[in-house]
């Protein structure tokens, strides 16, 4: 395996494993029970990347399984690995999901992936800025970023037992503070980028098909339901659109049609009025479209919402000014293996942005008042106890 395994698309019933191979080959996917799944086969055409879906699965259960190439197991990975599958939305327990971004790629940096495999998370987002490319003209290079990134020992290992889900920003997409525009092709740089994203992440479809391209999706996990956005391919400052008309209205059917206690709104860059850069690259420069979600999450008093970010290297909290019958809370955490810091941002609730660190959601279901907490963990696996906020479902409900 030059790549993977990596898993992805977890369920209650399922999970889809990811790989690349250094040349075409045969892929096969045994569990310890003996049941064979695939043979799947890589090809030039997928830059040798292919999937293989383990389906039939028990909820909220641990499987131990073997990846197989051309029948003989796969090397360097371990011969036996494992992962637990999704629980269902009536699940009484608790599962912890890791996030972050900003994860340029440093080798004296990369063991933090041993740090958040330890969290024991049921999946991890990453929020963009997953690699620094800045070659949006430059597929081959592109390739070789997740090359590099996908072959260390430390990353592989976490993608081979927690499922990984994915949006850009734009390092990954472009260049710096770079936007794609209304078109849906065009510019054409921005529709072959989409194209090798998308080989090199098992992430669920994406929510616009093939005419409508993009890193958008969403995704439940017990009773939360993750919404992923991206805020690259169509955004127009000329327009003042962050998602693009198609984006809009799925979000907001997304939003208004979802079933689960948690709502989590995913954004690669920050939701608050008070963002850096007086809101140049984030919503705040886009605040009309913004407004228009959380009104939506207002008028259909839309209960168990709030926010994840990414893009400034910091971890930080902030209690946003627009009233949705609820505060509206936003979790950022962006600085997984960057050296480089951004300064404290002042009407923050906390902010912390030392060394290198990720974030945690501890969700508990065990009471009829289910609870999550956003915690803060640290190159060094210790966990501030300043940077820890907890908040149940009834602080989340409209008026």
């Amino acid at each position: 395996l030059l790549g993977g395994p990596a898993l992805g698309q977890l369920s209650p019933s399922s999970v889809s494993v990811w790989f690349r191979t250094a040349q075409p080959a045969d892929i096969t996917i045994i569990l310890a029970d003996g049941t064979n799944f695939g043979p799947a086969q890589t090809t030039f055409d997928s830059d040798l990347t292919g999937t293989i879906s383990l389906t039939g699965l028990k909820p909220d259960s641990c499987y131990a399984y073997q990846i197989l190439v051309d029948g003989k197991p796969a090397s360097p990975t371990p011969k036996s690995l494992t992962f637990r599958t999704a629980p269902e939305a009536d699940f009484k327990g608790k599962f912890t999901v890791a996030f972050g971004a900003c994860s340029r790629y440093v080798p004296e940096r990369e063991d933090i992936w041993k740090v958040v495999a330890a969290q024991n998370p049921i999946a991890y987002l990453t929020l963009g800025d997953n690699l620094y490319i800045d070659q949006p003209k430059e597929q081959q290079k592109q390739r070789v970023h997740y090359y590099r990134r996908q072959f260390h020992p430390a990353y592989r290992s976490l993608t081979a037992t927690t499922p990984i889900y994915s949006i850009w920003d734009d390092h990954d997409f472009a260049a710096n503070d770079d936007e794609g525009g209304p078109e849906r092709f065009k510019p054409s740089w921005k529709v072959k980028n989409f194209e090798v994203y998308a080989q090199n992440w098992n992430n669920p479809p994406y929510a616009g098909g093939k005419e409508n391209p993009g890193t958008f999706f969403d995704f439940v996990i017990g009773d939360v339901h993750f919404i992923m956005t991206d805020g690259r391919y169509y955004r127009h400052r000329e327009s003042k659109s962050m998602l693009g008309d198609f984006q809009k209205e799925w979000l907001k059917e997304t939003l208004s049609t979802s079933k689960s206690k948690f709502k989590v709104l995913c954004s690669g860059t920050l939701w608050t009025e008070h963002a850096d850069k007086g809101g140049k690259d984030s919503w705040e420069g886009y605040a009309a479209e913004r407004d228009d979600i959380f009104s939506l999450i207002r008028d259909q008093k839309i209960g168990g919402v709030f926010l994840l970010s990414g893009d400034r290297h910091r971890h930080e909290m902030f209690k946003l000014g627009f009233d949705v019958g609820y505060p509206l809370y936003e979790f950022e955490t962006a600085k997984v293996t960057n050296i480089h810091t951004h300064d404290a941002n002042p009407h923050s609730l906390f902010s912390y942005n030392a060394g290198n660190f990720f974030g945690l959601l501890d969700f508990d279901f065990t009471s009829d008042n289910p609870a999550v907490t956003y915690r803060c963990v640290t190159q060094e696996g210790k966990k501030p106890e300043h940077l820890t906020f907890s908040m149940t479902l009834q602080d989340l409900t409209p008026n």
